[in-house]
């Protein structure tokens, strides 16, 4: 396994910056590391996790991504976000319209790879999501919950918005009215019963959980690349399209399956 530091032009080393990701073949895993804040979130943070998008292998099929310590994340560090610096809550709100959509552009593209086509992406959950901890969650394909782990969406605590990706996946887990719900109320929702409400694909007692994200990260890497990307992408489309344009998707994916496997040999 290989252990990658921040590259150069970014902030420092990934653990002085707080993200590190490691490979293993081609599983790269992403570690939120700074466990004495329970892995809240800043800038610079947002930053690297959208460096190491652009600097994954071509090979890498699985990104899997985990917090160090006691929980997944707290969300945002609250004294990145209420400083003087170039990306906190003040210095947005003083810039145009137009500059503060496109700041938070940036910070949303640290989340938004995760949903990358090319690639199957699990959150290895622990202890407390919130926030942006729950939004890193909700743009993996897959979430993987120890039973100690909670999810909330406080943004509304601060009189914010989510604004880092999570809203459509979480309306599409969960339908419009649950979602308002949970956005609206803050309140921490436990594994059972985001379990339960379709957040979670599996939970599992917290000794198990790295072992059963290795287990579902190995059968992934032994499924057929060219069917695994297929497959995400049909099924990701799915909620936007009629049941005949689902059953011509599915004809038009079988079709490029069967010529890349046996066109070739022709």
């Amino acid at each position: 396994m290989t252990t990658h530091n921040a590259e150069p032009g970014s902030v420092g080393p990934a653990d002085e910056v707080g993200v590190r990701y490691d490979l293993d073949g081609p599983v790269a895993t992403v570690t939120l590391c700074r466990p004495e804040v329970l892995n809240a979130q800043t800038p610079a943070m947002w930053a690297e996790l959208s460096n190491i998008s652009r600097k994954l292998p071509g090979d890498v099929r699985v990104v899997i991504v985990r917090g160090e310590g006691r929980a997944f994340s707290a969300g945002l560090d609250l004294s990145a976000a209420r400083g003087g610096g170039d990306s906190s809550l003040a210095t947005l709100a003083q810039l145009s319209p137009s500059e503060c959509a496109d700041r938070i552009a940036g910070f949303q593209s640290a989340f938004t790879w995760l949903r990358n086509p090319s690639i199957v992406t699990i959150a290895a959950v622990n202890g407390h999501a919130i926030g942006a901890g729950f939004q890193l969650a909700l743009n993996c394909d897959m979430r993987i919950l120890a039973d100690d782990a909670k999810f909330s969406m406080a943004e509304v605590t601060l009189g914010l918005v989510p604004d880092l990706g999570g809203t459509k996946r979480l309306t599409e887990l969960v339908g419009p009215s649950r979602a308002l719900e949970i956005c609206l109320t803050g309140r921490r929702i436990p594994a059972d019963e985001a379990d339960r409400i379709g957040l979670a694909t599996a939970v599992v007692p917290a000794g198990e959980l790295s072992g059963a994200v290795a287990d579902l990260a190995a059968a992934v890497v032994s499924a057929d690349a060219g069917a695994t990307a297929e497959i995400k992408a049909l099924l990701a489309g799915a909620p936007l399209r009629s049941y005949a344009e689902q059953d011509r998707a599915e004809r038009e994916a079988q079709t490029r399956r069967l010529s890349e496997l046996l066109g070739a040999g022709e």
